[in-house]
């Protein structure tokens, strides 16, 4: 038994270290609109990263009140979120009038979370015309197209909001986010 907790406890290390945003990355050596997109969302990777590491079954369960989300359910909109920033990077459609995916596991969402992050952040690090990056939802009454400004103020900044409500929520929920994490420098101390 001691084996297997060793072997599952040894997976789930492995599978934490091989996602993004465990530290932020370097910074690019210039400023133009791309680089500076780009580590917006590496900001956002890491707070998502720590806000989401080490969350427990009652973490993810928690409520704070009849009227709020759960965390999962705030999981799940941050993953929305992550797929239209990722869309807007590849020049896709947000298609709403598909069928949304089957429920996935916490860790799944966690993952294609982060690396929806990191793959727009890698595309928009070389853009050099962020107009050509729209916001375009389909819906069952047409298709929406919005400038780039919109996914800033919206998708980008609204990630930002929800990662620090479940940096709250889980406070409340008895499991503070790891104190060594430091947001500023976007690293965790390792003493």
């Amino acid at each position: 038994m001691a084996l297997f907790f060793i072997t599952v406890m040894n997976a789930q290390e492995k599978f934490a270290q091989d996602l993004p945003y465990f530290q932020i990355p370097d910074y690019p050596d210039s400023y133009t609109a791309g680089t500076v997109v780009a580590r917006m969302i590496d900001g956002l990777g890491f707070r998502y990263y720590w806000a989401t590491e080490g969350l427990r079954a009652e973490d993810i369960a928690y409520k704070p009140s009849a009227s709020n989300r759960t965390i999962n359910e705030t999981l799940d909109h941050l993953y929305n979120l992550s797929r239209v920033v990722y869309n807007s990077a590849v020049k896709e459609i947000n298609d709403r009038t598909q069928a949304r995916e089957d429920a996935l596991s916490f860790q799944e969402k966690r993952r294609r979370t982060l690396f929806n992050f990191k793959k727009a952040s890698e595309i928009f690090i070389k853009v050099k015309d962020l107009n050509e990056h729209l916001v375009i939802y389909k819906s069952k009454s047409g298709t929406f197209e919005y400038p780039f400004w919109n996914l800033i103020n919206g998708p980008i900044e609204d990630a930002i909001w929800h990662s620090g409500q479940i940096v709250a929520m889980r406070r409340a929920s008895g499991n503070p986010i790891d104190p060594k994490v430091n947001v500023f420098m976007g690293s965790r101390r390792s003493d």
